[in-house]
């Protein structure tokens, strides 16, 4: 016993406390989900992205124009399918897909693509799309600190809706 309690005496505390943990995230990673109802014990589909904070910038400052954006921050943001979903005329089938963006002056082109575990949109080829929609952009009053991602069901009609700054899109779908 005595050969024990030496033991601990001689571990230095440098060693004990070693578990130095870095400071949160800058742009925290999040999930939108659909259905929203946490009631429902079957989602549909999973958005996982980071969300980038304004910081006293503007959208334009942070997301060029006419450029595929990583829709959001660090990783490209990821599309998960738990059944077939349809965008305009297209069905996509259940699976995992990155999401990417093409901000434009009126018009967000929202694009699904093949690949999947990219370091934002730095590997992005255009060949992997399954699908590009131009959707409107409109203006909201209220500004959005953190980029935002959210399901919707209104009208029977369910969309992703995404928002930051004043900078407001959405995108229809209908499940299969």
């Amino acid at each position: 016993m005595k050969r024990l309690y030496l033991v601990f005496l001689l571990v230095p505390t440098q060693f004990i406390l070693a578990q130095n943990f870095r400071g949160l995230d800058k742009s925290p990673m999040d999930k939108a989900a659909y259905p929203v109802s946490y009631r429902v014990t079957e989602k549909i589909a999973v958005i996982t992205y980071s969300r980038p904070q304004l910081k006293g910038r503007t959208f334009e400052e942070v997301v060029p124009l006419n450029k595929v954006w990583r829709t959001g921050a660090n990783e490209a943001s990821e599309l998960r399918l738990f059944s077939d979903i349809q965008i305009e005329d297209t069905t996509i089938k259940a699976g995992t897909y990155s999401i990417f963006t093409i901000p434009k002056e009126e018009t967000i082109t929202f694009v699904v693509n093949t690949a999947t575990n990219l370091w934002g949109a730095y590997a992005y080829a255009k060949e992997k799309d399954i699908i590009r929609v131009t959707v409107p952009r409109a203006t909201a009053e209220e500004s959005l600190e953190a980029f935002s991602i959210a399901f919707s069901d209104t009208d029977e009609q369910p969309k992703i809706h995404m928002g930051w700054a004043n900078v407001r899109f959405e995108i229809p779908f209908t499940v299969l």
